[in-house]
């Protein structure tokens, strides 16, 4: 007798347990019991779950500039909506990581900070003033004379390097912007990118500008692709995309002396600034890459022009980065930075802001695919958030970039519909005229600037907490509401690295030596237990 067990025979005492069963798979099938399927499966998925207490071989810190709790939520609806679905039931790729924290990103002197203090936390492991880079609270913005090596915070980076260990650096924005320029540089302001900025600024001091560090300073970072060419240009030689000149002052062209650098040291260097260079990098056999694909920060992925002459998106970035620095068999650290995410805030343009998010995300599946989850730590999170808002009592589906409906669940005191994305404050506000009405004004444009509730030339960050987002060794530690430069103590705890180098009595698993037979202890009991039915049926 086969009642509902797709050809698989069965003895009667067992009709019960498997009319049982086929009650219970039709009513899975009723969209009302969907939600509890949802959460049973989850709940499974969580009792399962195997907590990882390796060595981590790899890290790689992905870090979304902006990419708050609001624009994360946003840009999961916008994917889901793009793939033709109601969109809110989707999950990105990094919220499926098996732990997740908070992090508290006030710093030393700033209740809402800028991304240089919080890109210090995260790969220094303290906290630090407005616009200072690796440097510590005594060290004051703007002031050169501060400055000291004592006083110097020394990153992940710098631990894995120390260590023998490759290390990496891909951003969409300038790599002597402030995220990058975290991993790397010290400087009491940011903004100091190159020399013209110093002397701009009137510095007075031997302090050196963040692109002269990179090159003379850093020379032993694998790989560092972004953006930024006319930082290590002088002001005597054109850019080879476009008719402006450099904006050194001082005569040094780093480009040249990054690669005068790499020959006397007899490593197989690559420098590249446009697709067709990059597509040509052998990773098997080049070791050092500088890689500076637009004159400021990188296209956003929407304009991004994908000819020979164009520049790699950052999840081929991620990939090219991920290819070469596997090779060092000590393993790696590499920082992965959707810089353009906080360009588009700022800009209060919100559908350019979920599309960069997007183009982050793929980044992240490619480091997924190219790495074992046993032996290399990935944390997902942001420097900081945004005042950017998802409002409206909006029907299930509702275009996220579209306007709020239905309308009259609150209606506006105006009677003009509004967008179901805005801003606290930034350029898209003009009082004097009144609000602008939206009814004939297409909000899904990659140009549109949302509305906002304060004028202002530029949107500003905000000071919520900002989600982590961990898989892989040690990744559990990741857990509850913490400081924002607990980051960089879990990533040297994880790799045994920096202060945690003596403290580690754990062992790197490794792919090699695990791949080939790898049956846990529940495994093995849900194959006996299957063994055991199969004797019995």
């Amino acid at each position: 007798m086969k009642i509902c067990s797709h050809g698989f025979g069965i003895k009667l005492h067992s009709l019960s347990m498997m009319l049982l069963t086929c009650m219970l798979f039709l009513l899975s099938l009723s969209s009302a019991t969907d939600w509890n399927k949802i959460a049973k499966d989850s709940l499974k998925s969580a009792i399962k779950r195997d907590i990882n207490t390796n060595v981590a071989k790899n890290i790689i810190l992905f870090i979304g500039d902006g990419m708050g709790m609001s624009t994360i939520t946003a840009s999961r609806i916008y994917k889901g909506q793009k793939q033709g679905r109601p969109g809110e039931e989707t999950v990105l790729k990094f919220e499926e990581f098996p732990h997740v924290a908070l992090s508290k990103v006030y710093g030393v002197d700033r209740q809402v900070p800028d991304s240089a203090q919080t890109a210090t936390a995260l790969m220094g492991g303290v906290k630090t003033n407005v616009k200072v880079l690796g440097y510590t609270e005594d060290v004051k913005t703007d002031n050169c004379s501060t400055e000291s090596i004592s006083k110097r915070v020394y990153t992940i980076l710098d631990h894995f390097q120390n260590a023998g260990r490759g290390t990496g650096i891909v951003t969409t924005a300038r790599l002597t912007h402030a995220t990058p320029a975290a991993a790397y540089a010290h400087t009491s302001q940011r903004n100091w990118e190159n020399d013209n900025d110093m002397i701009k600024a009137g510095v007075i001091g031997d302090c050196t500008d963040i692109a002269y560090q990179l090159v003379n300073d850093n020379y032993d970072i694998q790989v560092a692709m972004g953006g930024g060419r006319r930082n290590f240009l002088p002001n005597t030689t054109f850019d080879p995309e476009y008719d402006r000149l450099g904006t050194r002052q001082d005569g040094i062209d780093l480009i040249e002396r990054w690669k005068e650098m790499q020959s006397a040291r007899n490593r197989s260097h690559r420098y590249v600034w446009n697709n067709q260079q990059f597509d040509s990098i052998n990773p098997k056999t080049t070791d050092y890459v500088l890689g500076l694909f637009e004159n400021s920060h990188m296209q956003y992925e929407v304009d991004r022009n994908r000819s020979l002459n164009g520049e790699p998106s950052i999840s081929e970035m991620t990939g090219k980065a991920i290819n070469i620095l596997k090779r060092n068999t000590n393993g790696f650290f590499l920082m992965v930075e959707g810089g353009r995410i906080d360009h588009a805030h700022h800009d209060t343009k919100g559908a350019l802001a979920l599309e960069e998010t997007l183009a982050f995300e793929e980044a992240i599946s490619t480091a997924l695919e190219m790495t074992d989850k046993r032996e290399t730590l990935i944390i997902v999170t942001a420097d900081h958030s945004h005042v950017f808002t998802i409002g409206g009592y909006n029907n299930r589906g509702n275009d996220i970039l579209g306007l709020v409906d239905p309308f009259d669940a609150e209606p506006t005191l105006d009677g003009m519909p509004y967008t179901t994305l805005s801003y606290g404050n930034g350029p898209g506000t003009n009082f004097t005229a009144g609000r602008q009405n939206l009814s004939d004004i297409d909000t899904k444009s990659f140009d549109y600037i949302q509305q906002s509730a304060v004028p202002l030339k530029y949107e500003t960050h905000s000071g919520e907490d900002v989600p982590i987002f961990a898989s892989g060794p040690v990744s559990y530690l990741i857990h509850g509401v913490q400081e924002q430069h607990y980051v960089a103590h879990v990533m040297q705890y994880a790799a045994c690295v920096g202060d945690y180098a003596n403290d580690c009595d754990r062992q790197i698993e490794t792919v090699q030596t695990c791949a080939a037979f790898h049956i846990s202890y529940k495994n093995s009991i849900l194959f006996i237990s299957f063994l055991i039915f199969l004797v019995v049926s």
